[in-house]
């Protein structure tokens, strides 16, 4: 899709982080752009703030874990603006376990809202983008965390791994519809991120602070600390921007040795498992 002005974005997670970044730089292109957010708040001061920016931004309330709300967010997107092109499955939380002290209720918080997410907003909006025929593009946002294992046994880890792997099937199957796909697969971003349990629902339990002494909590401490200090989700936003006109599958935010280094060992521990069972 290289040309974006006029077309419709909708983005999930919208009012702050990546989700914000995207729809002004959507809203800066010149497109029609539909937030939705599960904070009503900061839902409303967002798209007040993007409106400076383009006159066609609008806002819904969505939980994303619960697919009746996805469902109603995109019939609100098509009542606001008629077609949709472009869907960014933007949303997510943060949420450890650990294997000290594994919460079944996070598990399931951080699943339903990482991954069951893609499946809501796919199942919602792609019969729109091929009823129009005018073709699209799904950005899907999954992590570093989901192309290795450094975050050891979590949750979080294991929804951006299978966002990648949904990503690139879906991939296969939408390219010869004319409907791109990209997996944004961002390092430490200035985010709210680690502050995910102030949406928690009540139905996932309360939110669980582990003990700043335990691995669990010394990692948490860490990932905020990074979150205040890295990469501006503007910068993440251009590159998605750049995604989506060049047809690229994988946008990578960040490229220090350290990244490169975990995954040519994980990927060279698969190969030499390869070519094991291959002598065998």
């Amino acid at each position: 899709m290289r040309e974006l002005a006029g077309k419709t974005a909708f983005v999930t997670g919208g009012a702050s982080g990546i989700g914000f970044a995207l729809g002004r730089a959507f809203a800066a292109a010149g497109m029609k752009v539909m937030l939705a957010d599960i904070e009503a708040d900061a839902l409303a001061a967002a798209v007040k703030t993007l409106r400076d920016v383009a006159p066609d931004v609008r806002g819904v309330a969505c939980d994303v874990a619960d697919a009746d709300s996805v469902e109603r967010a995109a019939e609100a997107a098509g009542e606001a603006f008629g077609k949709v092109h472009v869907v960014c499955n933007n949303a997510g939380v943060g949420g450890g376990s650990g294997i000290d002290d594994i919460s079944v209720d996070t598990w399931r918080w951080v699943i339903d809202v990482n991954l069951m997410r893609v499946v809501h907003g796919i199942r919602s909006f792609l019969p729109r983008i091929r009823s129009h025929g005018e073709g699209g593009h799904i950005v899907n946002t999954a992590s570093m965390a989901g192309m290795n294992s450094g975050m050891g046994f979590s949750p979080y880890s294991a929804s951006k791994f299978a966002v990648v792997n949904m990503s690139e099937g879906l991939a296969t199957r939408l390219k010869p519809l004319g409907i791109g796909v990209t997996v944004l697969c961002p390092g430490w971003v200035r985010s709210r991120i680690s502050e995910s349990g102030r949406n928690r629902p009540e139905r996932y339990g309360p939110t669980r602070t582990p003990d700043p002494a335990s691995r669990a909590g010394g990692l948490a401490a860490q990932i905020a600390e990074l979150v205040r200090s890295e990469l501006d989700p503007a910068d993440v936003a251009a590159q998605v921007l750049t995604a989506i006109r060049e047809d690229e599958l994988y946008v990578f935010t960040h490229h220090g040795a350290n990244w490169r280094a975990e995954l040519e060992e994980r990927f060279a521990a698969i190969l030499a498992a390869m070519d094991k069972a291959a002598d065998r």
